[in-house]
């Protein structure tokens, strides 16, 4: 179980207000923070991590008290087992993959590397240097990286944000399998609806430095309670108009469907927009997040 109460005085883009945050995470659940730019998500990470300082403070892992302000205890980040990916990657130029992952390992554990390597699919780019490899390459190591100290929690601020569509959709995948493959307990900072439902066990919803929302993200961001079974997220990708009914194109995943809706259920619908198709008797219908 991991605790989390802190305060912190912050200046938005256009306000000042409070981080105030009290929340409790289980052991290898997976959590993400969505809100608007500003509202506090990536300063809660840094906090975390012990990079940032904070007016007011309690954070415990596992029965270890990493903060709290009121015993004047607060253990310095290399004294905190976390793993973090930025989203500018901050690999050491003048390493090669092998050595930017071995780098962050507590004790050297060749046959854990090579785990490591095997998973996430670099074997063959161990003795490469950063600026040899793609965007999704270096997020790839950014990622086996922050692994490789056996974290308590590892920490994603928008992982995938630069990546183009296709790479995006498959390290979702990939985030998936080693959060459970590993045994992680994972926050992510994240503004893609499908990434959300895809990853998260629950969402926490910020606005101006408060949680305003939180639990599963179907419970969190659908309004309407749906009694369907089938419930698939994706995006608008093309809306056809077809005699009299429409045909929308929802991209899911690396699949797309076509849902069939008339004039009056597809005027509020744009392509990009992020929506979840559900059944009702058999109807499928789609509803915009």
């Amino acid at each position: 179980m991991i605790e989390i109460k802190i305060k912190k005085h912050l200046t938005g883009q256009d306000t000042e207000f409070e981080l105030n945050i009290d929340i409790h995470i289980k052991d290898k659940e997976f959590i993400t923070l969505f809100g608007k730019s500003g509202a506090g998500k990536t300063t809660i990470l840094r906090i975390l991590a012990g990079l940032t300082p904070v007016d007011y403070g309690f954070i415990k892992v596992k029965e270890k008290i990493w903060l709290d302000t009121e015993r004047n205890i607060n253990l310095p980040p290399q004294k905190r087992n976390i793993g973090f990916v930025f989203q500018d990657y901050a690999l050491f130029p003048n390493m090669t993959v092998e050595e930017n992952i071995k780098f962050a390992m507590d004790k050297q554990n060749q046959e854990f590397l090579d785990s490591i390597l095997e998973t996430m699919q670099l074997k063959h780019l161990k003795h490469q240097k950063p600026d040899k490899l793609s965007g999704g390459q270096k997020q790839k190591v950014a990622i086996a990286r922050a692994i490789a100290r056996k974290p308590d929690i590892l920490l994603l601020d928008e992982p995938l944000s630069a990546l183009d569509l296709d790479t995006r959709l498959k390290f979702q995948e990939e985030i998936k399998k080693i959060h459970k493959e590993f045994q992680l307990t994972t926050i992510l900072v994240s503004h893609d609806f499908s990434e959300i439902f895809k990853l998260s066990d629950r969402v926490f919803v910020l606005s101006n430095g408060k949680i305003i929302k939180s639990g599963k993200p179907e419970d969190v961001f659908i309004q309407e309670k749906l009694s369907g079974k089938v419930k698939l997220t994706g995006q608008i990708i093309k809306i056809e108009k077809e005699d009299i009914v429409y045909v929308i194109s929802v991209l899911i995943g690396n699949n797309i469907i076509k849902v069939v809706a008339v004039e009056e259920e597809i005027k509020d619908l744009n392509v990009g927009d992020n929506v979840i198709i559900a059944t009702k008797a058999f109807n499928p219908f789609i509803i915009k997040m």
